[in-house]
């Protein structure tokens, strides 16, 4: 085989594709766009905040501004676990249904790499079910082997809870 051949066999390199964060919740591996994410820090001590949801789990402080942290296994309805040396904030940047953008810290269990995924890897997430499939949960990529869940960051929090959290922290 010549080289020109070869090269015609390998895919070209996609425009669309975009890089995600994979991180893990237990033994499930999620993704979301690496440029919603501001940074990832070691677990802090999180403040609690009355009256909100449950999975909201409180706020931070993080270089002098307050920062909400909510914890990703309670939201999507899994079983807690044990923090371990490897859980971790991820800060995003996130949009309010009014447009305004704020950082929110989510709790994850671990953070893996940073991986490109192409358009053509993600499949519309399956139906089970009469259950509804979440709107946080718009597709899935197979990827090196391993299925990853696409978490629409925008989406995450019901829009009465944003809401809670911009009333609580000052804007940036």
């Amino acid at each position: 085989m010549t080289t020109q051949t070869l090269e015609n066999r390998r895919p070209a390199p996609d425009a669309h594709a975009a890089k995600h964060l994979i991180f893990k919740l237990g033994e499930e591996c999620y993704a979301i766009p690496v440029l919603k994410v501001r940074e990832i820090i070691r677990l802090l001590e999180i403040t609690p905040i009355p009256q909100m949801p449950t999975f909201i789990l409180g706020v931070i402080n993080l270089r002098g501004k307050i920062v909400p942290v909510l914890d990703l296994r309670i939201r999507f309805g899994l079983r807690g676990s044990q923090t371990t040396q490897s859980t971790c904030i991820v800060v995003v940047q996130v949009k309010t249904p009014k447009g305004h953008n704020i950082q929110m810290g989510l709790v994850v269990d671990g953070v893996q790499e940073v991986l490109n995924i192409h358009p053509g890897e993600i499949e519309e997430t399956p139906k089970f079910g009469t259950r509804q499939t979440p709107e946080f949960l718009p597709g899935i990529a197979q990827v090196k082997g391993q299925v990853v869940a696409l978490v629409d960051l925008d989406q995450v929090l019901p829009g009465e809870s944003l809401e809670q959290i911009t009333r609580t922290t000052p804007p940036p």
